[in-house]
């Protein structure tokens, strides 16, 4: 059975203050959760505060992003050795906003996934289609790409310990989410593509994780899926109460603490 991953993605929000109240309160309400795993991603210049607070706690720490060399005249940019030396477990790495805005290109996005696993990082590579792409029939053709190019040149071991998110771009921030119906189809789609490159026993392990729109209120349904092993969480992650409940929502449908 796959560790079900709940990942909450700050984005660019909260002050360092902010930052570890809001740890501290998340912490009371998921103290008593051991068989999932709860991930909290701030923005680099929370992630050394917030480590401090989880220290003693369940909660994993993730990067937002990385860059692929560990040091170099690359103003503006953080390694994946300070991301681990700050104490990230994990680091999020080609969100649609990073390729929307920032021109992250599936070679990058290689590029940085190879830098992490480096360094002992767990990298958490999304991936997903745009409306127009969703709409025109080409939602398994874009997917697929992202994904192969994302992981090429990974062994068993490394992508075994990947984590990959699908998140359709037409539905993050937008209060639409996917279908459970269309979530697995992708879901489905991408781990039979790394069973086709490494093994079926391999792809088992993958954990491959939704995000878009993700609430209290439509958890469960997805993370029922065959394929579904987590969330990634954008604005249902920055109050406690509501990140909890998703978390909650996801023991329930595995009758786990």
């Amino acid at each position: 059975m796959r560790t079900p991953i709940i990942v909450g993605n700050w984005k660019l929000n909260k002050t360092s203050r902010e930052a570890v109240a809001f740890v501290k309160s998340l912490w009371s309400l998921v103290a008593d959760v051991t068989d999932i795993e709860i991930v909290v991603a701030p923005t680099f210049t929370g992630l050394s505060v917030v480590a401090q607070a989880l220290a003693s706690g369940n909660i994993r720490l993730a990067a937002q992003d990385v860059f692929w060399e560990n040091s170099g005249a690359f103003t503006g940019e953080v390694s994946p050795g300070m991301l681990k030396d700050v104490g990230c477990d994990y680091v999020i790495i080609g969100h649609s906003e990073r390729r929307q805005y920032f021109g992250e290109t599936d070679e990058n996005v290689n590029r940085k996934v190879k830098a992490a696993h480096a360094h002992s990082l767990k990298p958490i590579i999304c991936t997903g289609e745009s409306l127009e792409e969703r709409e025109a029939g080409k939602t398994g053709a874009v997917v697929k790409d992202q994904v192969l190019n994302g992981i090429a040149g990974l062994s068993a071991d490394q992508i075994a310990s990947t984590v990959i998110a699908y998140e359709p771009v037409w539905a993050i921030g937008t209060g639409h989410n996917a279908t459970p119906d269309q979530a697995q189809e992708v879901h489905a789609l991408i781990r039979l593509l790394v069973s086709e490159i490494y093994s079926t026993d391999v792809a088992a392990q993958v954990r491959i994780q939704y995000g878009g729109s993700v609430k209290p209120d439509n958890t469960a349904e997805l993370i029922a899926q065959p394929d579904v092993d987590g969330a990634l969480v954008g604005t249902a992650s920055w109050e406690a109460e509501s990140f909890a409940q998703i978390v909650k929502a996801v023991c329930n449908v595995f009758f786990i603490n």
